[in-house]
C-alpha cells in the first residue's frame, strides 16, 4: 500500500494524516481558532530582559509575549556573516544554528523598547508563548534559505556521497555571497534550473520580506508560512508518497495547480475524494485518533498499556491485562513487553509526547530479557523526528525517555482538564463531603435559641445524609439544639455546600 497522505478540510478545521502500509504515523490539526504561527517572522520590540534566566520576552502582537532565550540571539561576525556548526539537517524545520562568538550576557545584547526582527520556532505550547530566534530561515521545496550565513549543507538522508556533492556544488554557485542554504532530501535528483528556481524564489520572499521591515512598526507581521496544506505538500509529498487524498474540490484544484508547477512529475498522484462517506473514517483514521486521545490502548495479545499525564512528565504503565502466555512467567512478560513496546513507540510519536517520559514495564529477572526490551524500544523510536534520549532499563523495570517537544501534543490540542474535577481525575466521595459538613456544623458552635439550619447538598451527598448517615444528622440536631434540613440540589458540584441559618 505505501505511503498516503489524507487532508480533510471543512470550515473550522484542517486535519492531515500520513499513513504507512495503512496505519498513521502522523497527524497534524490546524484549526481557525488555534492558528500554528511556527515559521511566521515578525517586527517585534523587547519588552523584558531577564538576567537570570539569560532570557527575554518580544512583543510580537499576540496576546502572550514571545520568549527567546541568549541562544536563539545571533551574533554577526565583522564581516557580517554569521558562522555555522558543520551538522546539516531539514527534518522537522531543525536548521543548524550559527555558531555564537561571544559569551557576552544577554543584557549586554538587548535593551528594553528594542526593535528585532524574529522568527517562531516552536508554537504556544500550555500556558507558555511561542519561542522565537533570530535565526531566520525561509523553507521552499527543495532548499531552505537561510540569510545572512555563509554556509551550504546538504540533508544528511541523502545516501549517496556523489550526489550530495553534485547538489553542494550546484548551490553554492547559485547563492549569493553571505546567503546560506540547506538542501532538502527531496532534493535528491533535482535539475540545477529547479534549485536556480528555488533560489530566486527564496530570495524574492526575502527582499519582500526586507521591504515590510523598512516600512512597518513594531510589532508586526512581516512574512505569513503556508497554510497547513500547503507545508504538508511542500514537506512531505515526496516521490514515496504513492496518493495523496483531499475531499474538498476547491484545496483539491489549488493543490493540483501548486504540484503541476513544483512537482509535474507528481501531479496523478493528488487524488479528489468524492464520496458519502467521510475521508476520515473511510481510511479507519477517526479510530486511531480515538485511540490516541484515550487513557487505556489496548494490545492484541489482551495487554494494554496507560498513558497518564502529569505536570512534570507523563507516565507509562505496562500490564498484562487478559493475556496470560503458554510456557513460563517470564516468556509470558517479555513477551507482553515486546509487544507493549512498539504500541508504546507509536503512541508517543503519534501523539506527540515530549518532555520526561517514564515507561514501567513489568518486572523481568533476566538481565538478557532487559536488554532485549531496551533495544527493540531504540529500534522503536530510531525513525523519530524529536531528539531523543533513552536511559537503559533499571532493576524496577523503568525506562526513562527524554523528548524533544516538538509541538504541542495531541491530547492539549484536542482536549481541556476536566472542568468537574478541575483535571485531577478524581473528586471527593460522598462520604468524604458528608464528614466535612459535620465538621462546619460543629464549628458553628451552641445555637442557644433552637434554629433551622438548612444544608444544599450535591443529590448523591444528599442520599448518602438521609440515608446511612442520617445518625450524624440527629446527633448533631441533640447537639446544637437546631432543626437540620438537607436539601438537594442539582446545580451544585458534587464537593459543594451551602450552610444557611435561620
Amino acid at each position: 500500500m505505501g505511503q498516503e497522505i489524507a487532508i480533510s478540510v471543512t470550515r473550522e478545521e484542517t486535519r492531515v494524516a500520513v499513513l504507512d502500509n495503512g496505519v498513521m504515523t502522523d497527524l497534524y490539526v490546524d484549526r481557525a481558532k488555534q492558528k500554528d504561527f511556527v515559521g511566521n517572522i515578525y517586527i517585534g520590540r523587547v519588552v523584558k530582559v531577564l538576567p537570570g534566566m539569560q532570557a527575554a520576552f518580544i512583543d510580537i502582537g499576540m496576546d502572550k509575549a514571545a520568549f527567546m532565550h541568549v541562544s536563539d540571539l545571533s551574533l554577526e561576525t565583522e564581516a557580517g556573516d554569521t558562522l555555522m556548526d558543520s551538522e546539516d539537517d531539514d527534518k522537522g524545520g531543525e536548521m543548524p544554528k550559527p555558531r555564537r562568538q561571544s559569551a557576552q550576557p544577554i543584557e549586554a545584547l538587548l535593551k528594553e523598547g528594542q526593535e528585532l526582527m524574529v522568527q517562531i520556532s516552536k508554537g504556544p505550547i500550555g500556558t507558555k508563548g511561542p519561542r522565537v530566534t533570530t535565526y531566520v530561515s525561509l523553507p521552499g521545496r527543495s532548499l531552505v534559505f537561510m540569510p545572512g550565513v555563509e554556509h551550504v549543507g546538504v540533508s544528511r538522508r541523502i545516501p549517496r556521497d556523489e550526489e550530495r556533492a553534485r547538489l553542494k556544488e550546484i548551490v553554492k554557485r547559485l547563492r549569493r555571497p553571505g546567503h546560506g542554504y540547506i538542501v532538502r532530501t527531496v532534493s535528491e535528483g533535482v535539475k540545477e534550473e529547479d534549485l536556480r528556481s528555488d533560489v530566486e524564489f527564496l530570495e524574492a520572499l526575502w527582499e519582500d520580506v526586507l521591504k515590510k521591515r523598512e516600512h512597518g512598526a513594531s510589532p508586526n507581521l512581516l512574512h505569513a508560512d503556508l497554510s497547513l496544506t500547503f507545508r504538508v505538500v511542500r514537506d512531505l509529498f515526496s516521490k514515496k508518497v504513492d496518493r495523496l487524498l483531499i475531499d474538498v474540490k476547491e484545496e483539491y484544484e489549488a493543490v493540483r495547480d501548486f504540484v503541476r508547477r513544483f512537482l509535474p512529475d507528481q501531479v496523478s498522484r493528488v487524488h479528489y475524494f468524492n464520496r458519502e462517506e467521510s475521508l476520515f473514517d473511510h481510511l479507519g483514521i477517526e479510530m486511531e485518533i480515538a485511540r490516541a486521545l484515550s487513557r487505556k490502548v489496548w494490545l492484541k495479545s489482551g495487554g494494554y498499556i496507560v498513558v497518564d499525564h502529569t505536570e512534570a512528565m507523563t507516565v507509562i504503565d505496562v500490564n498484562t491485562g487478559r493475556f496470560v502466555g503458554k510456557r513460563d512467567q517470564e516468556e509470558t512478560i517479555l513477551k507482553n513487553n515486546l509487544e507493549a513496546v512498539k504500541e508504546v513507540a507509536y503512541q508517543i510519536k503519534l501523539r506527540g509526547i515530549g518532555g520526561i517520559i517514564i515507561i514501567d514495564f513489568i518486572d523481568m529477572e533476566r538481565e538478557k530479557n532487559r536488554d532485549r526490551v531496551y533495544q527493540a524500544l531504540v529500534d522503536a523510536m530510531a525513525g523519530d523526528k524529536a531528539r531523543t534520549r533513552i536511559s537503559r532499563i533499571s532493576d524496577l523495570g523503568l525506562i526513562e525517555i527524554s523528548r524533544e517537544r516538538v509541538r504541542e501534543d495531541l491530547l492539549r490540542t484536542m482536549s481541556q482538564p476536566c472542568h468537574y474535577c478541575e483535571g485531577r481525575g478524581y473528586t471527593k466521595s460522598p462520604t468524604t463531603v458528608a464528614y466535612e459538613i459535620f465538621r462546619e456544623l460543629r464549628r458553628l458552635g451552641d445555637m442557644g435559641d433552637e434554629r433551622t439550619i438548612i444544608v444544599g447538598v450535591h443529590p448523591g451527598v444528599a442520599e448518602l445524609l438521609d440515608g446511612e448517615e442520617y445518625g450524624g444528622i440527629e446527633m448533631l440536631q441533640r447537639e446544637r439544639q437546631a432543626k437540620l434540613i438537607v436539601k438537594a440540589d442539582p446545580t451544585l458540584h458534587l464537593e459543594q455546600y451551602d450552610i444557611v441559618t435561620l
